[in-house]
């Protein structure tokens, strides 16, 4: 695992596992997020919103999650399918 991986993945765990799972849907993890839609992940010289990852993301999530695990695993498995990891 990179070092990006390693800290992209401690801030979305960090930012999503205040969620209420299980989560249906984009919008469901809103309210977890520190600064809502604003909410910003830096790691290495990438910064991107919590918009901009949703935006990555769509069609590489599995909705519902049951844990705030399967939602980063499958958010870091998306970003390395969109080339962004």
């Amino acid at each position: 695992m990179s070092d990006v991986e390693r800290e992209l993945r401690e801030q979305f765990t960090a930012a999503f596992e205040g969620a209420n799972y299980p989560v249906t849907g984009q919008m469901d993890l809103v309210p977890a997020l520190p600064n809502g839609p604003g909410t910003t992940f830096t790691a290495g010289d990438r910064t991107m919103s919590a918009m901009e990852l949703a935006t990555t993301l769509n069609g590489h999530q599995s909705f519902p999650y049951e844990s705030v695990e399967a939602l980063v695993d499958d958010a870091i498995a998306g970003l390395k399918a969109e080339g962004v990891l």
